[in-house]
């Protein structure tokens, strides 16, 4: 069972995201890191970080409850460190910081600058095409509480990107990077989102053949979804944030009053059906609702075929919820353990595609290090099956991005 004191790297990926972390003066991030910026998804307010095992966090610092944080990063020789000082100081581990990406800096063909069009999340880029989520610009604003979405616009990106922009972006990030994924994100747009995005959709897979996310408000004509995977999808997201019939209603009142929650479960469990087993998500916020009801949600989406997308609540700076408290370590550990057991109990493959790294959430595949000893013999079977499927995948989509010149 968890600890107090977490050891391995994702286990300290999940305390970092409940306690934040300090940052002592001996660090110049200004010269070693990727700037902080708080994008329109809202969770990547924090500092990108590279623990060992290559897991790769967003750690909050600005935020209030990261400043009492027993987690201080210190540059020692060159090298920074994590340290845990909660009555004693102890080193934690060495971490790496993802350089500044040159492309950051590139302007597209129209002019925009790059980072202004799409931001790396990990190893993937992260694209937001269209205008803010419509819960944000109706009168009285019935967006979800905890989201920052409608605070980061003409801050640090621009709210509307061009097809050319966007591809300009994508291809500067797979030839600096050597990205593989490109994940589209868009808010309410009273049933028009997806529709909007496809341009974006097909010129981005088109122009590059790397695998493309969506995730959107879900429609309810499900036909759109067939049409999704027939120009090329090759992953859908759902954001039902909370699983608590009644929480939900609290949390998220525009998505209550214009969507539902039963359009929610209704698309994730359609597009799994199309789709195939791990490549449609539910994603929700853990802490925002009892630990029991956020592995409720994670079981039913397995059941269905698709994975868990578990965010930590981060009550990020001008929400409504900003003067909450992140949740404990200790009340999320068996979720995320809950994560990666839920896939193997129903086979519903995860980590398939190579080189995707995320940073503002732990992805199923990084619960194995939640997992006892009892856990890994019980499924020991299914994750062997699991790894050569895995290795079948990567050698197909990397053969046919070498076709295509890529």
């Amino acid at each position: 069972m968890s600890s107090t004191h977490p050891e391995n790297p994702a286990e300290i990926k999940l305390d970092l995201y409940c306690k934040g972390m300090r940052i002592h003066e001996s660090c110049t991030l200004d010269e070693d890191a990727r700037v902080v910026s708080r994008t329109r998804g809202g969770l990547g307010s924090g500092l990108e970080t590279i623990l060992p095992d290559d897991i790769f966090v967003n750690i909050p610092v600005v935020e209030s409850f990261a400043q009492s944080s027993p987690y201080i990063l210190k540059k020692e020789q060159g090298t920074y460190y994590i340290y845990r000082e909660d009555g004693k100081s102890r080193k934690v581990c060495a971490i790496k910081l993802p350089y500044h990406p040159r492309w950051y800096d590139q302007k597209t063909r129209s002019g925009k600058i790059m980072r202004r069009v799409g931001v790396m999340q990990g190893t993937y880029i992260g694209v937001y095409p269209s205008k803010v989520c419509g819960f944000w610009t109706m009168d009285p604003k019935v967006n979800c509480r905890f989201c920052s979405i409608g605070l980061n616009l003409g801050d640090t990106e621009d709210e509307e990107k061009a097809v050319q922009d966007v591809v300009d972006t994508v291809k500067a990030a797979r030839q600096e990077l050597g990205i593989t994924f490109v994940h589209f994100n868009v808010g309410f747009d009273f049933d028009k989102a997806l529709a909007q995005l496809e341009p974006y959709l097909v010129a981005v897979k088109k122009e590059t053949g790397l695998l493309i996310g969506v995730q959107a408000p879900p429609e309810p004509q499900f036909e759109k979804y067939d049409h999704l995977k027939k120009i090329g999808v090759d992953h859908i997201s759902f954001c039902i944030e909370i699983y608590n019939p009644e929480r939900f209603k609290e949390v998220c009142p525009g998505k209550t009053e214009h969507l539902s929650q039963k359009l929610y479960l209704d698309a994730i469990e359609y597009c799994s059906k199309i789709m195939g087993k791990g490549r449609v998500a539910g994603e929700i916020v853990a802490g925002l609702e009892p630990p029991a009801d956020s592995m409720a949600a994670i079981e039913h989406f397995a059941k269905a075929g698709a994975v868990s997308t578990v965010c930590v609540f981060r009550p990020t700076r001008g929400t409504d919820y900003e003067q909450l408290s992140p949740p404990k370590y200790e009340d999320m550990w068996p979720v995320f353990r809950q994560m990666y057991i839920s896939c193997l109990e129903h086979q519903v493959p995860v980590d398939m595609a190579p080189n995707i790294k995320v940073s503002i959430v732990l992805l199923p595949y990084e619960g194995i290090y939640f997992l006892t000893e009892e856990d890994k013999q019980r499924f020991a079977g299914e994750i062997r099956r699991q790894s050569m499927m895995r290795a079948a995948f990567r050698t197909y989509f990397n053969l046919r991005l070498f076709l295509r010149g890529a």
